[in-house]
């Protein structure tokens, strides 16, 4: 971001605020700094090419026009630039009319309690160094069923890998699956992108079965260099609902030579439905076959209590929303710690996701979690780069694994 032509509009109804960003921002080399009072005033300088602003610094509690409403307006108008939330209301209003501006789909560089320091601003406005200043996410292409389909058959679908930390002794126990799809024109394809339309078209029970397989033979591969990892692979709940579900996920287990209690089946919490007696069935003999069943993504449907009293969960992945940033928020500690503890109380193992800097960790460690993944860990990685990653990370305690690999490349 340059400085001197970045234009950043400040807008607050209390002039001494109003004026102090604006003096910190020059001070922070930022040469184009244009006030606003009221959210009216501040919509007429989008108008005008010459005066819309690149990052508007927006105060939540105005008179007349809100900063809610004008967020509303700015998006009717087809603003593409950021914002940087500002109020003097608690942090829950904050966090939430961050959640807000972020379902809107436009970049938001922080959300502060007034007034912001110097160093806290210019954090923010350094996020937007490494895009352009008119960021927008890019539309997201549309696959068709056939093309797909043919992707599945074709086997252009790989996995990657996350691993799994324990955090009492800090070693490597397992890994998620993650799917791409490495396509022919596109490039590498990633899931969200096409496991709605795989859903759409009645192709996710294939999909899944397919990224099955690839992970049994991945965990075969690993175990046989001396590697004991566990699998989790996701399911739908199409698989949940196909009853030969069970004895394919056996068969191939016992083709791989694999032992059901290495493998994690996640589902994903908001997927279950109300009638559960398909998915009830499968997981229950599933269970009874001695693989693992994990909830995940817990927190962020709608009856999760009946399902840990109904389904035979045994571990629990608490959601990166009530994750990252847990330490030092309140609000996301008291979800955090009242999920671990339900889990305790029920006999779950716990695994926090989206894990991204060492605060996030050591409030984990301190709370007695019992495993973590995250960047702050690993990015998702190639198969063929797991053992490498595992075993550097190993040998070099305290190292995360992303840098471990980058080592041995």
């Amino acid at each position: 971001m340059d400085r001197t032509t970045c234009k950043i509009l400040v807008l607050d109804d209390d002039a001494f605020t109003r004026n102090l960003h604006a003096t910190v921002l020059a001070n922070l080399g930022f040469q184009q700094v244009a006030t606003c009072a009221s959210g009216q005033e501040a919509l007429g300088t989008l108008d005008d090419a010459r005066t819309s602003p690149s990052v508007i610094l927006v105060d939540l509690n105005m008179p007349g026009m809100d900063g809610v409403e004008f967020v509303r307006e700015i998006v009717d108008r087809g603003y593409t630039g950021r914002l940087i939330l500002v109020s003097g209301e608690s942090e829950r209003t904050l966090k939430s009319a961050h959640a807000l501006v972020k379902a809107h789909r436009i970049d938001v560089l922080g959300s502060f309690s007034k007034p912001v320091s110097p160093a806290l601003l210019d954090a923010a406005l350094n996020k937007a160094d490494t895009a352009n200043s008119t960021w927008r996410p890019a539309a997201r292409k549309s696959y068709g069923a056939v093309e797909l389909h043919q992707g599945i058959q074709n086997g252009e679908l790989i996995n990657h890998y996350q691993p799994k930390v324990s955090l009492s002794t800090g070693q490597v126990t397992g890994v998620e699956t993650l799917v791409r799809w490495r396509h022919p024109l596109d490039g590498l394809v990633y899931p969200e992108q096409f496991i709605p339309e795989a859903e759409s078209y009645g192709l996710i029970d294939a999909l899944t079965r397919a990224v099955l397989v690839q992970a049994f033979t991945d965990a075969a591969t690993w175990r046989a260099a001396g590697l004991e990892l566990s699998v989790a692979v996701n399911v739908s709940m199409d698989n949940l609902t196909a009853l030969d579900f069970p004895d394919f996920v056996s068969e191939q287990a016992r083709l791989k030579g694999l032992q059901p209690a290495s493998i994690i089946l996640e589902v994903t919490e908001s997927q279950l439905m109300k009638d559960l007696r398909a998915p009830l069935e499968i997981l229950t003999r599933l269970r009874l076959r001695r693989f693992r069943l994990s909830i995940d993504d817990f927190g962020t449907g709608h009856s999760s209590l009946a399902q840990l009293r109904d389904l035979p969960f045994d571990e629990l992945k608490i959601d990166r929303g009530f994750v990252h940033g847990a330490r030092h928020n309140e609000t996301l500690r008291a979800i955090f710690l009242a999920s671990l503890g339900l889990a305790r109380q029920l006999g779950m193992e716990t695994v926090a996701e989206g894990v991204e800097d060492s605060d996030d960790a050591d409030f984990l460690r301190s709370t007695c979690c019992d495993q973590a993944q995250g960047y702050f860990f690993a990015r998702p990685m190639a198969a063929t780069q797991v053992e490498a990653g595992v075993r550097a990370y190993s040998s070099m305690p305290g190292l995360a694994i992303v840098d471990a690999t980058a080592l041995l490349t």
